[in-house]
């Protein structure tokens, strides 16, 4: 059977519904490719959220009239509606929206690691973890009295599964791993990696913050236990994000927030909590945001997810070729392929990330500088800061040009 490659995506087309797009700066129009901290907004999305706030607007499971009742119908079928999105065929039974994959990670870590992990236990993390991931990991094990081992990373930039193989032993309770690397544009094998923790009866629980928006995700197919992404790195809303569980575990645990609308019952004694997933979304919660992201996912569906898989890969590749002739920059992570996200971090000999990324800003090309939330994995790659150029569907090959201008630029003015 033969695989041909996805049509190239029409981004002329694709960038109409930004506006945002056509600003200048000084007379030269913006080029986004902070992309990996941050999507921009289609009208799509945007429509759909202000069309909640200008027809809709209610407290959703609280009011027994026509505002409220279709705000939760609108709320609940979102869940079910990101569920699908990602292969969770428990639908909203499987799917609880957080503020983003930080407080999915915090949700899992306070409320099952707390009860769960003890001295003798191990958490298994890799070298790449973003913040979200490791800090939380780390935090609550030393509460618990746990201990924290990490999968290296190899010259490559991917990880070493021979070593992944040696860490995670019969010790191992949790294994929490990032499906892309935000910083070396890595796409991890996180099936095996899932596959290797069930092996030794421990859980698994992928940030997949910059696959899920990139690539097509089959939570099921990956069997994760736990599987955490953002609305905003997927053309959806800030203050919204997702947490994917399997039922069984998501029945199982105590909530990690308490207050309105995640009970069953109090009493001044005690209470008793509500279904999944509202007993873990205490409070009035995001509706607006959800209805937004639930557009977003029809948005990309649109698209195609191999359609966005294979236009990143396009475009890392030739940014990745076209940074590789400037003299003095290294960049890092695997080259151009299947397993590089669309992502280049860089750095320049003799040039700070911060001043790279303020004369990229001087050509109007918006890209990200500093630790990216991985100052563990800088400090193994051996620098202080890398400078990240990110891409999305709406951007194109043409972009790069200005950015190796840019990039140029700062060489020349430092050397």
């Amino acid at each position: 059977m033969s695989h041909q490659r996805p049509d190239a995506l029409d981004v002329p087309a694709i960038r109409s519904a930004y506006p945002i797009l056509e600003r200048t700066f000084d007379g030269t129009q913006l080029v986004y490719l902070d992309n990996a901290a941050t999507t921009q907004t289609p009208d799509p999305v945007v429509d759909a959220m202000s069309d909640y706030y200008r027809e809709t607007n209610a407290n959703v499971h609280r009011g027994i009239h026509h505002l409220s009742q279709e705000a939760s119908i609108a709320y609940e079928e979102a869940h079910d509606r990101l569920a699908e999105f990602v292969g969770a065929s428990g639908g909203r039974r499987e799917l609880v929206f957080t503020k983003n994959t930080t407080e999915s990670e915090n949700m899992i870590a306070h409320a099952w690691g707390l009860r769960e992990l003890g001295p003798g236990d191990e958490v298994v993390l890799t070298q790449m973890e973003h913040h979200a991931s490791l800090v939380t990991w780390q935090q609550v094990a030393m509460r618990a009295g746990a201990d924290v081992k990490y999968i290296r990373v190899d010259d490559d930039g991917r990880l070493d599964m021979d070593h992944a193989r040696e860490v995670i032993s019969d010790d191992t309770a949790m294994l929490s791993a990032v499906h892309v690397s935000n910083t070396l544009g890595t796409v991890n094998p996180v099936s095996e990696l899932v596959d290797l923790a069930h092996e030794h009866d421990a859980l698994a629980f992928i940030d997949g913050a910059q696959a899920v928006p990139t690539r097509p995700v089959d939570v099921e197919a990956i069997d994760a236990d736990f599987y955490a992404f953002s609305g905003h790195k997927m053309a959806g809303p800030t203050g919204i994000g997702c947490l994917y569980g399997k039922e069984d575990l998501l029945a199982d645990l105590d909530p990690y927030l308490y207050g309105g609308g995640m009970i069953r019952k109090v009493t001044y004694d005690e209470s008793s909590w509500g279904e999944v997933p509202w007993k873990f979304e205490a409070g009035t919660p995001p509706i607006a945001e959800a209805v937004g992201l639930a557009a977003a996912a029809d948005y990309l569906d649109d698209i195609g997810m191999e359609r966005v898989r294979a236009h990143e890969e396009r475009l890392a590749a030739a940014a990745y070729d076209a940074l590789s002739g400037i003299d003095g920059l290294t960049i890092y992570g695997p080259e151009p392929g299947p397993d590089r996200a669309g992502l280049v971090s860089f750095s320049m000999e003799n040039v700070h990330a911060h001043d790279l990324a303020s004369i990229c800003n001087d050509h109007a090309v918006a890209i990200r500088a500093g630790d990216h939330c991985t100052q563990p994995l800088h400090d193994t790659l051996g620098v202080s800061a890398t400078a990240r150029a990110s891409f999305y569907v709406y951007n194109s090959v043409d972009e790069i040009d200005p950015l190796v201008e840019a990039v140029e630029d700062a060489r020349a003015l430092f050397a």
